[in-house]
């Protein structure tokens, strides 16, 4: 009797290779720091609210060991691509990766990390759109308006950003240069009853006003000018053996509590850029790297 045999080919799926991989995630409930990693209130003569975070960008990001690695010292996972088009060295905004809430930022294999013990995340945030609310007091046709409305905020705080243009809102602002950190550009569309009308602008914040919150300042400093916000994981430190069969996430969460903050004129804690009220801090107001 004749035995029939029918040829088949096992298939093999390659080993999948083990990723660290960093997500972003914004929390207007979290708490608010200071430069140094101190819970903070809103400083006297000042007004702040908590925006809704579109996209951020970040520009460099590094796993230090200890609270006295040196900046650069430890093993430097990301760093955004710069260029001199704009006369100093800068970020490139245009080739900036923007990423939204709970959106993976950064994949990097585990095998190009140096094994060992991470304390602290360092991570330098270049770019922000936010949506913010603002306060109208004025009068339009001889009719009063009193109103609050809403506009977008794009926040430069890398420590130098050549921007081409950027989109703010409905609007593209075309900038054609370097800007230190600080700067931002804003659009609103303002609708009262029959009126409509969009409005752009830039500004500055003072220099040195961004906060930059860094808990390991005094053994390890960050240079002025600089956003590299620093936090220890949780819930302890990463350990990378190079032999990791799973992927690691680290779920990024930044605070957003009151992190728009103006000098203002009318105490009433409504931001109201027509009666002066300018914009002096958008800096990100802590951030706690959680390891899943």
């Amino acid at each position: 009797m004749a035995i029939s045999c029918k040829k088949t080919e096992a298939t093999f799926e390659p080993p999948t290779e083990a990723k660290l991989i960093f997500k972003f995630k914004f929390d207007s409930t979290q708490t608010r720091l200071n430069n140094v990693g101190e819970e903070a209130p809103v400083a006297a003569g000042h007004g702040a609210q908590s925006p809704e975070m579109n996209f951020m960008s970040a520009h460099y990001v590094e796993l230090a060991p200890t609270a006295t690695t040196a900046l650069g010292a430890g093993d430097i996972m990301y760093r955004a691509t710069e260029t001199t088009a704009g006369g100093e060295n800068a970020i490139d905004f245009e080739k900036s990766k923007l990423v939204e809430n709970d959106s993976v930022f950064l994949t990097v294999p585990i095998k190009a990390i140096k094994a060992g013990d991470y304390e602290y995340l360092r991570l330098s945030i270049a770019y922000q759109s936010l949506d913010v609310k603002f306060y109208v007091d004025t009068v339009v046709f001889a009719v009063p308006v009193k109103q609050t409305f809403s506009g977008t905020l794009a926040g430069f705080i890398g420590f130098n950003t050549y921007i081409k243009t950027v989109k703010v809102g409905d609007s593209v602002l075309a900038i054609n240069s370097n800007k230190k950190q600080g700067f931002w550009g804003f659009y609103t569309k303002l609708t009262y009853g029959p009126f409509s009308a969009p409005y752009a602008t830039t500004g500055q914040a003072p220099e040195g006003a961004t906060t930059v919150v860094n808990p390991i300042f005094a053994t390890s400093p960050i240079p002025q000018g600089s956003c590299v916000v620093t936090a220890a994981f949780k819930p302890g430190k990463l350990t990378i053996t190079g032999k990791e069969a799973n992927d690691i996430i680290v779920e990024v969460s930044f605070s957003t509590k009151k992190s728009v903050e103006w000098n203002e004129v009318v105490a009433d804690g409504r931001w109201e850029p027509a009666k002066g009220e300018s914009l002096t801090d958008m800096g990100i107001r802590g951030m706690i790297p959680t390891i899943k």
